[in-house]
């Protein structure tokens, strides 16, 4: 990609940000909100700090500007539990920052050009992404920009979609810009199965919790069960007493794995594995209706594909693999449109729910 195009878009994400948390008042954005999430502030200057070390430092072969915030702003040096309490870069200061390390990014891609352009891509897709975790954020807070863009009501029948078995192509081609959990591409051989049409509504999910879906102990897996009774859990986050804030017809959102888990079985039916929903989100005889409005939970645990390799760091994806993580496929109303397409791969702990999260159900062909 061209320098320009590549700066442009440097520009657009950090707009993005910008009008994000514009309207904050300066105690909005120190303050810890919620203990999964980090104060604002942390995340812009981890997003400055992110650029300085792979656009400045590793491509530039420059010293970082701020050597001393290296560790500040390093997400497993400073894990969430900890952020509220460090001396992170507060107003002007944090600003100044931000501004500084992006002019010398922008000096060196006038000098050197963008090489293959990957890592000004990975460090464009990770601000956008940071985006979508601060709406997180303000989503919790009840603050503006949580939920400013609610999934538009779906319209798409309420059937099934029958897929034959045969070989799926899955993962991310070895050409263009990917994430390394995506690659390398390979074929699964996928059994036959029904998928949804559409993700489950509010209103599904009304009926779900007023059918006695959060007191069931058969619907719940053990470890569901035992989240559920220590949190108390008896609806979506956000919801309240009275039901959902958003139109019925509105896709679900803010919901747990476990919470995804029981429904489907409440319902004789399960989640699809990653396979069946990248096989069915790129099968153009029936196409999926709603795909990119919430996050889609699946079966599947985080893992590499055969022949992974983490580039160009391990933290990125290699750290979480094995049976701790559930992967969620597709994107949201927050993923911005950069970031999207059908090979992506997100992650969280299936008690997790402060992601933009629904559900899409599947069934086998008996």
């Amino acid at each position: 990609m061209a320098s320009s195009a590549l700066e442009s878009a440097l520009h657009e994400a950090r707009a993005c940000t910008r009008a994000l948390v514009a309207p904050l008042t300066t105690a909005e954005l120190e303050a810890v909100h919620d203990p999964l999430m980090s104060p604002l502030v942390w995340d812009l200057g981890h997003i400055a700090a992110y650029e300085d070390l792979w656009l400045v430092h590793r491509y530039g072969d420059q010293p970082l500007l701020r050597r001393d915030l290296a560790d500040l702003y390093d997400a497993f040096e400073t894990p969430r539990a900890v952020r509220g309490g460090i001396p992170f870069l507060r107003g002007p200061q944090l600003y100044d920052y931000m501004d500084a390390v992006r002019a010398r990014a922008l000096e060196i891609l006038d000098r050197l050009g963008p090489g293959d352009g990957v890592l000004h891509e990975m460090v464009i897709r990770h601000e956008l992404q940071h985006n979508e975790t601060m709406r997180q954020t303000l989503f919790l807070a009840g603050l503006p920009g949580g939920a400013a863009v609610a999934p538009a009501p779906c319209d798409a029948p309420a059937d099934w979609i029958e897929v034959p078995a045969g070989p799926a192509p899955i993962g991310a081609p070895a050409s263009g810009f990917a994430f390394d959990n995506e690659r390398p591409r390979h074929s699964v051989e996928v059994p036959a199965y029904r998928i949804a049409r559409r993700p489950l509504t509010n209103a599904s999910w009304m009926r779900f919790a007023e059918g006695g879906g959060y007191e069931r102990r058969e619907w719940w897996s053990n470890e569901g069960w035992a989240w559920k009774e220590e949190y108390d859990i008896t609806h979506p986050e956000g919801w309240t007493a009275d039901g959902p804030p958003d139109d019925q017809q509105r896709p679900v959102v803010h919901v747990s794995w476990f919470e995804a888990d029981a429904f489907a079985r409440s319902s004789e039916a399960r989640l699809p594995t990653e396979a069946e929903w990248e096989k069915a989100a790129t099968w153009a005889q029936e196409p999926l209706a709603q795909v990119g409005a919430v996050w889609e939970w699946t079966t599947s645990h985080f893992g590499g594909y055969p022949g992974f390799a983490a580039y160009p760091y391990r933290e990125y994806s290699e750290v979480f693999f094995g049976d701790r993580y559930r992967v969620l496929r597709g994107a949201s109303w927050a993923t911005a449109e950069r970031v999207r397409c059908t090979s992506l791969r997100n992650w969280d702990l299936p008690q997790r729910r402060q992601i933009f999260a629904g559900v899409r159900l599947a069934k086998d062909l008996s």
